[in-house]
């Protein structure tokens, strides 16, 4: 330690007032005549900006008493250093040297600083870090004892506590409570809800299609009970028989529809829409097979009227076109609804002698099914001839 090292130090103390008094008012402007609060103050302000602390017993040494006979510890003079702007206490003497001054670029440390040195290192961890409001303080001048004129010992010092926070307790709104004790009702509403939806999902998103027949030729409704095969993907058809002059009603979510329609006065015919833009109503013309409806006419056809010799005549020639169109080996069936019999199988025969004969009952008689071949041939054919009592 030198006499110049205790005027640099005087030096650094006007420093260290003039950046105190940049932001902030104590009750003088002279740092060596702050009293406790002020002192308290500029700990804080050091703590903040410098990440330092110097105590209370220091403060009283070195800066009450001016000028000092002794120089702080170099821990000290650093963080007032850092304080006043400086990066270190040799970074402030190397921008205030006097005439004739050189600085060691080393300064060797006295083993006494050393270890005060690593005490405030090891201790600096505990210091406690307390926040002060920004912004000037402003004090009126207190009936207290002059700090300056007495010991540090026997100072009182007044801690000034300051409300961190205020906490403020908001009431649950009614909307939040309500929720809240509803939470349950609400839950279960919503998976009745979606059970619902779930279970009748079909119906609420299928579309129902109506299609109706008619005959090609004649512009009429067909004349027989049709037989609709709907074919759905990965699963087995669908049956469905329509009456003559009824439509077919069908509910569906998919997108397509395949249907095979078969009668047995009309071709066979399938159907494929797609329906994305298919119409909801539909009239789907079906062809007459003409070989089947000639069977089935000449089969019906009346041959009472007239002489004896002119009856003979008509039943001849309705033997003749039957035998026409009929194949040799034509398998035929009656079907009967009572218990008895059940079914028969007639020949070709049979089956003309039948129905060539004079009987009111052939206006009855209901063809179920009736095949052909390529050639035209009529080979099957399923008729039933309806009583009395099944029309009324």
């Amino acid at each position: 330690m030198t006499d110049l090292d205790l005027l640099h130090f005087e030096q650094l103390k006007k420093d260290v007032q003039t950046q105190y008094l940049k932001e902030t008012t104590p009750s003088h402007d002279d740092i060596s005549k702050w009293k406790g609060i002020d002192i308290i103050y500029f700990q804080e302000d050091l703590r903040k900006k410098a990440k330092g602390n110097i105590s209370e017993k220091s403060f009283y040494t070195y800066f009450k008493t001016s000028p000092v006979t002794k120089l702080p510890r170099i821990d000290m003079l650093n963080l007032l250093s850092i304080y006043a702007g400086y990066t270190s206490w040799y970074d402030f003497k190397k921008q205030h040297l006097f005439a004739g001054e050189l600085l060691q670029e080393n300064e060797d440390l006295e083993e006494e600083e050393i270890q005060e040195l690593e005490k405030t290192v090891s201790s600096a961890a505990d210091v406690t870090k307390i926040e002060i409001p920004p912004g000037k303080i402003e004090f009126q001048p207190q009936k207290t004892a002059d700090l300056q004129k007495s010991t540090p010992e026997n100072q009182t010092i007044t801690q000034i506590t300051t409300p961190t926070s205020h906490t403020e307790i908001q009431t649950p709104s009614p909307r939040k409570n309500f929720f809240k004790k509803n939470a349950w009702a609400i839950i279960t509403s919503i998976l009745i809800t979606l059970t619902g939806i779930l279970g009748f999902k079909d119906e609420i998103f299928s579309k129902t299609y109506k299609y109706c027949f008619t005959d090609k030729d004649r512009g009429v409704s067909v004349i027989n009970t049709l037989e609709i095969r709907v074919i759905k993907e990965n699963e087995s058809p669908l049956f469905f028989k329509i009456k003559p002059g009824e439509c077919f009603y069908y509910s569906t979510k998919d997108k397509n529809i395949k249907m095979q329609i078969t009668a047995p006065f009309y071709e066979y015919l399938e159907v494929n829409r797609n329906l994305e833009n298919a119409p909801d109503e539909e009239m789907i013309e079906l062809k007459p097979d003409d070989y089947k409806m000639a069977a089935y006419y000449f089969s019906i056809k009346d041959v009472k009227g007239g002489n004896s010799e002119e009856q003979v005549a008509l039943i001849k020639q309705k033997r003749n076109q039957l035998e026409n169109l009929i194949s040799n080996n034509a398998v035929i069936y009656q079907v009967y609804d009572n218990n008895t019999y059940g079914i028969e199988r007639l020949d070709k025969q049979k089956y003309i002698t039948l129905v060539t004969t004079p009987t009111t009952s052939l206006k009855n008689l209901n063809v179920i099914e009736m095949k052909k071949d390529s050639k035209g041939k009529i080979v099957s054919i399923k008729f039933k001839i309806i009583t009395d009592e099944e029309n009324k």
